[in-house]
């Protein structure tokens, strides 16, 4: 199962990687919201929420990932074809997006 999901979340990288450079947003929803949301928010529990996550954090961890340096099956795969510039702007959407902390 989890070598499906590595497959499919790869062929949806590659889609979305051949489309124009402006369509970071979409990027996202095709290759990160299937396990992160479509909005950052995940409904899994072993599965981070990348909403209003820090800039420098996001994109740390996506060159650490990207470089095997951060270890992940499903991760290693999806960012390894990212350019810094596809990294940068993805970490910059998901900083940007703002969430509503209530007690």
């Amino acid at each position: 199962m989890k070598k499906l999901l590595v497959g499919l979340l790869a062929c949806g990288l590659a889609v979305a990687h051949a489309s124009d450079a402006g369509a970071d947003k979409a990027k996202a929803g095709v290759a990160c919201a299937v396990c992160h949301g479509p909005l950052g928010l995940s409904m899994q529990p072993n599965v981070p929420n990348l909403a209003g996550q820090q800039l420098f954090y996001l994109v740390e961890q996506l060159r650490n990932y990207r470089s095997g340096k951060r270890h992940d099956e499903v991760m290693n795969v999806i960012a390894k074809p990212l350019t810094d510039r596809e990294i940068d702007a993805l970490a910059e959407w998901y900083a940007s997006l703002k969430i509503k902390v209530e007690e």
